[in-house]
């Protein structure tokens, strides 16, 4: 039964002898300095202009990943404000990114104006979200905040409504029905849901700063156990550097349900050696492969598609769309890997020595000075995968609650006998 062995901890081998230049202290260290003076130093000193708005951008991006802050950066960004109006969607997205991840307060004035100013929905949900975060957008008295938003996108975006942006925007200033997990969390446990399939279960806090944690179903409906006949869990983090909201490109990992299509090693430094799980949100794949199934004739996705993947009494919780909104939007490449970035640059942070990403499933790897990998959670979950008979099938992301704190293999099961 799945309400034995509660005990917590991931007990499957895992081969140690890995080794990683870049995870080295010298690598580390001089990625950073790299960073800082071939990156940060450099392109912030040339002057703003449509050639070199570029290169502004990749110094964005850069200080969210290792956390810079400094006075003079922050002039910096009010000069990018300068104009911003005329400067290209690309160059906006980054510039409202870099603010909503290191300043999430400071720039409400210039953000109100470019929401006022700009006809990209996109653009308009950005800066919702950063004005909203930062509590600069009280509605109307008397007025809850999803109608006024509702008008203001009706007034702005005539005929708009279904595009998934602003769809999932005014969605996100619904209230949060966490009640009906409690009754879908043993539903998608069942094995009656998506029968003779591997699945993974991503279960996280709707506040991403706190990590989640990972269980694998074999293909009979049996949870994968380590050696001593624990259930295998190991945490997962499913937050971004950015902390965006799921829907916007480099926000955290959506809800739902992915497509795993096998496993990879990737030839980016930031993940590292220790193979990844591939995954496809539907709007990534056509709709047979995402639904493993050859007879389908349909090549356009509709959400009544997706929605057959999901058991009849899970199919009107609407978080569980979240992949499907966040690809007709957009975002792709969300995968499951390991890191190699320096857990450093985020030392204080609830979900240290975790790493975010831009978006993906993130396990906890260690590595020591010589940069030899010295725990790696994601290998523990590539060993449990491949044990239940690999990287074929599906993985679900769903978000318990808002409590504030890490989740435990414990309370999912004390959520299941409710």
């Amino acid at each position: 039964m799945l309400f034995v062995l509660l005990m917590a901890g991931a007990c499957m081998a895992q081969d140690t002898a890995v080794y990683f230049k870049f995870a080295s202290q010298a690598g580390r260290k001089q990625f950073t300095q790299n960073v800082m003076d071939n990156n940060i130093l450099k392109y912030l000193q040339l002057p703003l202009t449509e050639s070199t708005e570029e290169d502004w951008q990749g110094t964005f991006w850069a200080m969210e990943l290792i956390q810079y802050r400094q006075p003079w950066v922050k002039e910096k960004v009010n000069t990018a404000f300068i104009g911003i109006e005329e400067r290209s969607t690309s160059f906006q997205r980054a510039l409202l990114e870099l603010c909503y991840t290191n300043y999430p307060k400071d720039f409400s004035t210039p953000v109100l104006a470019l929401k006022k100013a700009t006809a990209d929905p996109k653009i308009f949900a950005m800066c919702c979200e950063y004005l909203y975060q930062s509590s600069s957008a009280n509605p109307r008295a008397g007025q809850p905040l999803a109608v006024v938003l509702k008008k203001e996108i009706d007034a702005k975006f005539p005929g708009q409504q279904e595009n998934p942006i602003l769809k999932m925007l005014l969605a996100n200033r619904t209230t949060d029905n966490y009640a009906a997990v409690k009754k879908i969390l043993p539903v998608l446990f069942s094995n009656q849901f998506l029968p003779g399939k591997r699945i993974v279960y991503s279960l996280q806090r709707k506040n991403r700063n706190y990590p989640g944690i990972v269980l694998v179903r074999d293909s009979t409906g049996s949870f994968v156990r380590g050696d001593k006949g624990v259930i295998f869990n190991v945490p997962q983090l499913a937050r971004s550097i950015t902390n965006l909201p799921t829907y916007l490109t480099n926000g955290n990992t959506p809800q739902g349900i992915f497509r795993m299509q096998g496993f990879a090693v990737s030839t980016s430094n930031f993940i590292g050696p220790t193979p990844n799980i591939q995954l496809a949100m539907p709007y990534e794949i056509p709709v047979k492969s995402f639904m493993a199934d050859s007879s389908i004739t349909d090549t356009a996705w509709t959400a009544d598609l997706y929605k057959q993947l999901l058991p009849a009494a899970c199919r009107n919780y609407f978080p569980l769309m979240g992949t499907y909104y966040a690809s007709q939007a957009g975002r792709t490449e969300t995968i499951a890997h390991g890191t190699t970035i320096d857990p450093g640059y985020y030392k204080g942070a609830s979900y240290w020595p975790h790493t975010p990403t831009l978006g993906c499933l993130c396990a906890k790897e260690i590595w020591d000075a010589m940069g030899r990998r010295t725990e790696s959670n994601q290998q523990l979950l590539v060993n449990a995968l491949t044990k239940a008979g690999g990287a074929d099938g599906y993985l679900v992301v769903l978000e318990l609650d808002d409590k504030q704190l890490p989740v435990s293999i414990k309370e999912i099961f004390s959520l299941l006998r409710q």
